[in-house]
């Protein structure tokens, strides 16, 4: 019975939060008296969503595809690279500057060199995506491998664990709530990569959806698609705590709302 009362309290207070929300939006267009172009009411924006739904369904699948594949090559270049950074110190001290100079990068500066370099295909848009999603996963996993405890360590030396052992058993597992952790960052970060990709140079996706409408003053649309992105970003972020309960089930559950 507490488990299921925790449930509810965790679908009640974002439902209550969310109603509350629209409430206040709703009476703020009503009393303030503002014009759509300004700010639409709620209801406005469900009237756009259902009125382009074909529109953000088709360029929010494009975005999606764009986050994913961008989310799904940082992990595959950063882990390895934050093993090879946590492990050797002549790779440490020579790439980990360079990663800090990059990161610190605004990735608006960088969206036009690489629509130049890639076209304005959905390879552009990936390497945004990848670009902004490469740090965290690199940073926390980097982090959590140079966080193991020395208690299991020196265990597992004493047990005479080959180096693979060490890692495999050892290092990595005691890692794994940093992955996580980093990649949670990360897949948000990556929606906003693609979205940028697609305000420089491109010909679909939400964030040209999103340019489209503001462009025409269609302000409902607009908001349509803020909400579509804000409904990309939290998919993709439960498909990655999806992917942790199933992988490292081990690890522990958020705490409970009391």
């Amino acid at each position: 019975m507490n488990s299921v009362s925790s449930a509810l309290k965790r679908c009640a207070y974002p439902v209550a939060g969310t109603v509350l929300a629209l409430a206040l939006w709703q009476a703020v267009c009503v009393l303030a008296s503002l014009p759509t172009a300004v700010l639409p009411t709620p209801w406005q924006v469900l009237q756009a969503t259902v009125q382009f739904r074909p529109a953000l369904l088709q360029d929010g699948w494009v975005t999606f595809k764009a986050t994913l594949y961008g989310f799904v090559l940082a992990l595959l270049l950063g882990i390895p690279l934050a093993v090879a950074v946590s492990t050797f110190r002549w790779i440490n001290l020579m790439f980990y500057p360079l990663l800090v100079a990059l990161q610190s990068v605004p990735k608006v500066a960088l969206a036009p060199l690489l629509l130049v370099w890639l076209g304005t295909g959905m390879e552009s848009k990936l390497a945004i995506a990848w670009l902004v999603a490469f740090f965290p996963i690199v940073v926390d996993t980097a982090a959590g491998l140079q966080s193991t405890p020395k208690e299991l360590l020196e265990l597992a030396r004493s047990l005479r664990a080959s180096p693979w052992q060490l890692f495999a058993k050892v290092r990595f597992p005691a890692a794994l709530p940093f992955v996580v952790t980093g990649s949670k960052v990360a897949v948000t970060l990556a929606v906003i990569g693609a979205v940028i990709g697609e305000f420089v140079g491109s010909s679909e996706g939400l964030g040209f959806l999103l340019l489209s409408a503001t462009s025409q003053i269609n302000t409902p649309l607009a908001f349509a698609a803020l909400f579509a992105l804000s409904a990309l970003g939290m998919a993709t972020y439960f498909m990655v705590v999806l992917a942790e309960r199933a992988i490292a089930g081990w690890l522990p559950p958020a705490p409970p709302i009391h």
